[in-house]
């Protein structure tokens, strides 16, 4: 097609997001060959369904398509125009690009066993009237079923017209084959579930080297049902081949698994090979500078393949003298890497998520004891100075070393603070992180004093550290506060299950309940008592979104038990909004109900 003098290479009719980018690199590698550099349009099919075919949303397309750095992005076929509005104006108010829209004719019937399209050419051609004048698309077409008649009366309805001006606002993210995932939450920080990782879960590892994928599959799913938006997949470890073993998993991951992908890897060639399977948007984890910035160092690998592939990028703050350990060493090296990645491999600072480092705040050594203190500095400082990035941290570090309950309570205190300090994604055990409410008041305070670094008290004596280990000397299990409510009425009981999610005797206490009350009275006056203090705690900063979602998932099980229960007269009472709202997908419930 270059040989022969293309104006334009067009990649259309697309409905698998991976054939998209495969099609689109070809189209880079075949310019490179021939030294010619050619526009590439690049445009879906999205079906009535609203999504395309392996269900795929706009949102997820545009995430996944636009970081390529094609210079058109467009919808065609499958539908008319009509069916397209709405698509067609999230394109063009989340995407940079120009916007294409070639539609069929009006959609496609079968007459007298022909195909057939409704659409006049007048019909057509008054649709692209509105997407140039209203929404401000700029390349404009026909598709199945138009003619010359079609696109001669498109041609002098919208020849003359000016393209509304647009404002395009992109929300910066990752995505899966499905759906497209917003960097910066609006009810939580970013949250990248830990467990498939071959270094940090001894069940994932296990898995992995019994090359037992469903599994490993498993893993990752569960993590995406305790909360996490993102799903961080490490499959690095000695004597393995990294590149089979991310083929592997990276291939299941990527239809499997709803979330979008962290490819967590020391070597570009393992990221690669998962790149190669993900038809949505990846984030590499990661580009540092420990080898330098020069070609062929490991930043320039991980951002080149950032670009090729239209990925975002972890930035770890390390350089050639080390891991960065105070405050201005750690912006020194953030600086360098927004600087190179935004100016020699045009990525933008919405690509990037900058790791300012969590060091171990339980090794006793004074000259680390500050450590927490400039992670959360950095996270701040980054926020201020480069405009435009996000910032990550790998939590569970800060509490390496420790029993397993004091780790789960100092992660959790650790977490709260960098959240506080600006903080947008934590990779972290979504399932091992408690709401600072339902820590123990002493615990809670030691780990806060540990993590800033507050020492001496009223004799001079005082140590976080050595009394941390004592709070927790005797304590193996969960440390959320146990209270005694053996006085409690069962209104009280199963509102409070509600709040703390606990399922474990759900099913007694509501038997308890309907000795009193009617099915529907529990849901209306005992179990949204509790989603009204949930509301209440989520308002205030007490209780973030994955805690939500857990009572949520408490009260979608509460209400399943009793709706079989119910009286017909009751199905039709002022408590069929919540039963179907309740019924719903969990993340709607816990956002409709608080």
């Amino acid at each position: 097609l270059i040989d022969g003098g293309v104006d334009l290479l067009l990649v259309e009719t697309q409905f698998d997001l991976l054939g998209l980018k495969a099609a689109v690199n070809a189209c880079r590698r075949a310019m490179e060959a021939a030294g010619e550099s050619i526009p590439i349009q690049a445009q879906v099919t999205i079906e009535l369904t609203g999504r395309m075919l392996p269900g795929t949303e706009i949102g997820a397309a545009i995430g996944a398509i636009e970081p390529l750095g094609v210079d058109v992005i467009g919808i065609n076929c499958a539908t008319g125009p009509a069916e397209m509005f709405e698509h067609v104006q999230q394109l063009t108010s989340t995407s940079s690009l120009p916007v294409a829209v070639i539609p069929n004719a009006g959609l496609p019937h079968v007459v007298d066993g022909e195909m057939a399209y409704g659409l006049t050419p007048r019909q057509l051609a008054e649709h692209h009237e509105e997407f140039v004048s209203r929404l401000g698309v700029t390349v404009i077409g026909g598709c199945c079923g138009t003619t010359p008649e079609h696109i001669a009366a498109v041609v002098e309805k919208c020849a003359g017209l000016t393209p509304s001006p647009r404002n395009p606002q992109p929300i910066p993210g990752a995505a899966s084959l499905y759906s497209h995932v917003p960097f910066a939450q609006d009810t939580s920080f970013l949250i990248i579930g830990e467990r498939p990782n071959a270094n940090g879960s001894r069940a994932f590892r296990e898995a992995m080297l019994a090359e037992d994928w469903d599994a490993c599959v498993a893993i990752g799913t569960n993590q995406v049902r305790e909360s996490a938006h993102l799903v961080d997949l490490c499959v690095d470890y000695v004597g393995r081949d990294g590149v089979a073993d991310m083929d592997a998993i990276a291939s299941r991951f990527a239809t499997q698994v709803a979330a979008p992908i962290v490819l967590d890897s020391t070597e570009p060639e393992v990221m690669e090979a998962g790149l190669e399977w993900i038809g949505g948007r990846a984030v590499l984890n990661s580009a540092n500078l420990e080898d330098g910035d020069g070609p062929g160092s490991r930043a320039d690998r991980v951002f080149s393949l950032a670009r090729e592939y239209g990925a975002a990028v972890i930035c770890l703050l390390i350089d050639e003298t080390g891991q960065a350990r105070d405050v201005e060493w750690k912006l020194r090296v953030a600086h360098r890497l927004y600087e190179m990645a935004t100016t020699r491999y045009g990525l933008r600072p919405g690509d990037l998520l900058f790791d300012p480092l969590t060091f171990p705040l339980s090794t006793g050594d004074d000259n680390l004891r500050g450590d927490g203190i400039a992670t959360i500095e950095a996270i701040r400082r980054i926020k201020t100075e480069l405009p435009g990035v996000f910032t990550v941290l790998g939590v569970s570090n800060c509490s390496f070393g420790l029993k397993p309950a004091a780790r789960q309570v100092l992660n959790s205190v650790f977490l709260a603070e960098a959240v506080k300090a600006g903080l947008d994604a934590a990779i972290v055990h979504a399932g091992k992180i408690m709401p600072l409410s339902r820590i123990p008041d002493d615990q809670r305070v030691v780990c806060s004093d540990l993590v800033w670094n507050r020492r001496g008290g009223e004799d001079g004596t005082y140590d976080p550290l050595t009394t941390l280990l004592d709070v927790f000397s005797d304590v193996s299990g969960p440390t959320a506060e146990v209270e005694d409510r053996s006085g409690w009425s069962i209104t009280e009981r199963l509102s409070r299950r509600i709040v703390d999610a606990e399922r474990e005797g759900l099913i007694g206490d509501l038997d308890s309940a309907l000795e009193e009350f009617t099915p529907l009275q529990v849901v209306n006056e005992i179990l949204l008592a509790g989603m009204s203090v949930v509301g209440e705690r989520f308002a205030s900063g007490d209780m973030q979104l994955p805690f939500v979602l857990q009572s949520a998932e408490t009260m979608k099980a509460a209400v399943a038990y009793l709706e079989p229960k119910m009286e017909r007269k009751d199905q039709g009472g002022k408590g069929t909004i919540v039963l179907s709202t309740v019924k719903g997908d969990v993340h709607d419930i816990g956002k409709k109900l608080v």
